[in-house]
């Protein structure tokens, strides 16, 4: 995995975790686009610097190996 690819899949899981926690809060998924724009950007351009936009499949394979490492390094 290239650096800007592990950049994309790193700003990809962080956007999912935080547009999880928005949406699980009744108080703060009312303003769900406000709080996530700035994920969303982040993850928008790494994706476009690692030549990943419009690739979800090796995106999320990306994801799957960063997630294997994570668990594979342990806590």
């Amino acid at each position: 995995m290239t650096e800007p690819e592990r950049t994309a899949a790193k700003a990809y899981v962080r956007l999912l975790r935080t547009a999880q926690a928005v949406l699980a809060d009744p108080a703060t998924a009312p303003r769900a686009l406000a709080l996530l724009a700035g994920p969303m950007a982040e993850a928008e351009e790494s994706l476009r610097a690692a030549g990943l936009a419009g690739n979800e499949a090796r995106l999320f394979a990306l994801v799957d190996d960063l997630q294997t490492d994570t668990c594979a390094s342990g806590p």
